[in-house]
C-alpha cells in the first residue's frame, strides 16, 4: 500500500534571510531544524522550556496544543499575533514567521579562548614533516614510485596510506625537473599519510566539542604556534540543550543517532574550513586532529550507542583513547590524517575534563587538597587529595547558562550579563551596552544573587508578592530585571536544582575524602562561563562555599588549552591517558545520602546578610 507524501509549504524568515520547505506532519521547530535554520530550543522540541518561540504573521497554521508565551525583548509591531512554541506548531499553508530576538542575537562568547596573547605551545608532534629530493625513474632504474621514495627516505620499512598512495605519482612529477623529483612527506609513526609540494604548511586542529560549543584551534605543528581559533554553537543543541534529552533521541535508532553524528561532523568539518580559510591554508594541510567533549560527546560523534550510557549504571562503550582515520568518521583533512580521541574517565566524565585537568595540572599539584570544576550542562568536579583524585559530573542542565530560563539565552549581544542594586533598585548591564533582550548565565547568577540580597527572594526560593519589582505573569510571580525580561519564580526553581545539584557533588567527595570544604586550598573553576560569572554572586547563592576569595581560580577553557596541548605533544597524551587512568570515578545519584544532601542545599544561605551588611 503506497502512503500519500505530506504536502510541503514555505516558510519564509525574514530577518534570517531565509526560505524553508515544511511538511504537513512536522512542527515548525522540527522543519527548522532539518533545514539547519538555527532556533533556539532548550528542551529539544518537547515544549516543556518556551525558549523556541515564534510569531506566524502570515499563513495557516494548527496550533491547538500551542499556548501563547510571553517572549523578552520584543515589542508589537505590524503583528498583533501572539508568540507560540515553534515545537508545538504545524504550518498548513505557506508562512512567513518572525523568530523572537534571543535566536537572533549572535553568539560572542563560544569557548574558542580567542583573546589576543600569543600562544606557542611546546613541541613534540606525533606527525613530522620534511622536504625530500627523489632521483625521477629511468629505464635503467624503474622502480616503483613508493620504492623511489622509501629508498630516498632510508627507510625501507614504512607503509603508505593508500589514499596518499592514490596521489603520489602525481605529486612527484607535479612541478619538478627531470633531474630530480621534490615534494614534502608527512609521516606519522611508520606510516606516511599524505604528500605534498615542498614548503606546505603543516598544521594540526584541536577541537573541544562541548555539550553547548565547539570551540577549535588551528596550530601550527614546525612552529608550535596558534594560527587562529573559532567558537560556534554545537548544532546538537537543536535536539536538547542537555545531554539526556539528545540520548533520548539518539535511542530511537540508527538514524536518529546519524542524524546526531552527522550534525557534530558538518559543525567540525566548517570549522576546520573556516580556520584554513582564516590565514589562507587549505584542509589538506591539517594533518593531524584531537578531540576531547564528554563521554556523551564523545559517543555521539563516533557513532556509538548511548542507550547504556543514559542509565545507572551509567556505562560507557569505550573509555580508552582511540584513533581514527579521519576519512573514516567523515572529516575533510589531509588524504591520510588521524585523529586522537582524548580517553574517558566514567560515566559522563569524559575526555574534556581530563584535558582540563592536563592543562590545570601544574597549579592543582601544588597544593595539599584542590578541586578542579567545569561549570556547565553537565558539571564535571575532581577533588585531588594528596595525589588521589576522585572525579564526578553533576546533572547540571542548561539553567546557569541560561538554558530553561524564561527569559533565558545565550551569551550574545543584548544579553543580561550583570545585575546589580542600585539607589533600591535592580541595575543591569549588557553585552554590547544593547537594549537588553534576555539573560546569559553570568547574568542568571547575579541577578538570584541582587534578588536574594534585596530579600526579594527569600531563603527557600520564594519570590516576594508585596515587592514594586514583582509582578504577576501568566499566572506566576516574576521579578523585572529590564523592560521586557523578567526572572520568575520557575526561573528560581531551575536554579536551585542546578545549584544543589553541584554543591552536593562537592560535598559528597569531600565526605569520600573526610575533608571539610574549609580545607579546599585551591577551587579552580573552568570553563567559558566559570570565567564570566562573579565568584561572590556564586557563593551568594551556595553554588559555592564559603571561601576566601584568594582561594578561588578562573581559569578559562581549560579544557581547549589541554586539548591543544595533546595536539602539539606527544607527552601530554601520554600525560592525559595516564591522568585517565589515575581518576577514581565516583558515581553520585545512586548513593542513598545524595537526596539527603540534595535537599540540604536546595535553599539559599541564610546568612547572606553578614556578607553584604
Amino acid at each position: 500500500m503506497l502512503h500519500a507524501r505530506p504536502t510541503t509549504h514555505t516558510l519564509r524568515f525574514p530577518e534570517l534571510e531565509r526560505e524553508i520547505t515544511a511538511h504537513d506532519d512536522e512542527t515548525i521547530f522540527q522543519s527548522a531544524r532539518r533545514n539547519c535554520l538555527r532556533i533556539v530550543g532548550a528542551c529539544g522540541g518537547r515544549g516543556t522550556c518556551g525558549t523556541c518561540v515564534v510569531r506566524v504573521t502570515e499563513g495557516r497554521i494548527d496550533s491547538s496544543h500551542a499556548s501563547a508565551v510571553t517572549e523578552p525583548g520584543a515589542t508589537p509591531t505590524h503583528s498583533k499575533k501572539k508568540w507560540l512554541r515553534a515545537c508545538q506548531v504545524h504550518a498548513r499553508s505557506d508562512c512567513t514567521i518572525e523568530v523572537a530576538p534571543r535566536s537572533l542575537a549572535p553568539v560572542v562568547r563560544a569557548e574558542a579562548d580567542t583573546g589576543g596573547v600569543l600562544e606557542v605551545l611546546a613541541l613534540d608532534p606525533v606527525v613530522i614533516s620534511r622536504d625530500l629530493t627523489v632521483a625521477p625513474a629511468t629505464l635503467a632504474d624503474n622502480l616503483c614510485d613508493t620504492d623511489r621514495l622509501l629508498r630516498a627516505m632510508g627507510e625501507p620499512a614504512l607503509t603508505v596510506d593508500l589514499m596518499a598512495a592514490q596521489e603520489l605519482s602525481q605529486m612527484l612529477r607535479a612541478g619538478s625537473s627531470d633531474e630530480r623529483w621534490s615534494l614534502r612527506v608527512r609521516q606519522r609513526g611508520n606510516e606516511l599519510i599524505d604528500f605534498a609540494p615542498t614548503g606546505s604548511r603543516t598544521l594540526g586542529l584541536a577541537v573541544d566539542l562541548g555539550t553547548t560549543n565547539a570551540a577549535a584551534f588551528l596550530i601550527d605543528l614546525e612552529s608550535g604556534e596558534r594560527l587562529a581559533s573559532l567558537g560556534i554553537e554545537n548544532p546538537q543543541t537543536a535536539w536538547g540543550a542537555d545531554l539526556i534529552s539528545r540520548i533520548n533521541f539518539a535511542v530511537r535508532g540508527s538514524d536518529a543517532r546519524e542524524e546526531l553524528r552527522t550534525a557534530a561532523i558538518t559543525a567540525l568539518n566548517a570549522l576546520a574550513h573556516d580556520l584554513c580559510h582564516a590565514i589562507g591554508a587549505r584542509r589538506a594541510d591539517i594533518v593531524d586532529a584531537v578531540i576531547c567533549g564528554n563521554t556523551a560527546m564523545h559517543h555521539l560523534l563516533l557513532g556509538l550507542p548511548v542507550h547504556q550510557l543514559g542509565r545507572a549504571p551509567f556505562v560507557a562503550t569505550v573509555r580508552a583513547s582511540m584513533d581514527l582515520k579521519a576519512r573514516d568518521l567523515g572529516l575533510h583533512l589531509c588524504p591520510g590524517a588521524w585523529v586522537h580521541m582524548v580517553p574517558n574517565v566514567g560515566g559522563f566524565v569524559g575526555g574534556d575534563h581530563v584535558t582540563a585537568l592536563l592543562s590545570t595540572q601544574e597549579r592543582w599539584q601544588s597544593s595539599r587538597t584542590s578541586l578542579v570544576m567545569d561549570i556547565g550542562t553537565n558539571t564535571e568536579i575532581s577533588l585531588i587529595h594528596e595525589g588521589q583524585i576522585l572525579s564526578a559530573s553533576c546533572p547540571s542542565g542548561p539553567a546557569l547558562e541560561g538554558g530553561h530560563i524564561s527569559c533565558g539565552m545565550r551569551a550574545a549581544d543584548g544579553a543580561i550579563e550583570r545585575v546589580s542594586m542600585e539607589n533600591g533598585r535592580i541595575a543591569v548591564r549588557t553585552i554590547g551596552n544593547l537594549d537588553p533582550v534576555g539573560l546569559c548565565g553570568s547574568g542568571v547568577l547575579d541577578a538570584l544573587s541582587v534578588l536574594r540580597r534585596a530579600n526579594i527572594v527569600n531563603a527557600r526560593g520564594r519570590l516576594a508578592a508585596d515587592h514594586p519589582d514583582v509582578i504577576e505573569l501568566d499566572g506566576k510571580r516574576a521579578a523585572v530585571l529590564a523592560p521586557g525580561v523578567h526572572f520568575s519564580q520557575d526561573d528560581v526553581r531551575a536554579v536551585q536544582l542546578a545549584k544543589a545539584a553541584i554543591r552536593t557533588g562537592v560535598d559528597m567527595l569531600l565526605r569520600d575524602q573526610g575533608l571539610h570544604e574549609q580545607e579546599i586550598e585551591r577551587f579552580i573553576i573552568a570553563g567559558a562561563f566559570g570565567a564570566y560569572i562573579d565568584i561572590a554572586s556564586g557563593v551568594d547563592i551556595g553554588l559555592f562555599p564559603d571561601l576566601p576569595p584568594t582561594r578561588f581560580e578562573q581559569v578559562g577553557n581549560a579544557a581547549g588549552r589541554g586539548v591543544r596541548q595533546m595536539l602539539a605533544s606527544r607527552s601530554a597524551r601520554t600525560r592525559a591517558t595516564e591522568l585517565a587512568a589515575a581518576c577514581q570515578y565516583v558515581e553520585l545519584s545512586t548513593r542513598s545520602a545524595f537526596q539527603k544532601t540534595f535537599l540540604q542545599h536546595i535553599g539559599f544561605p541564610s546568612d547572606i546578610t553578614r556578607r553584604h551588611p
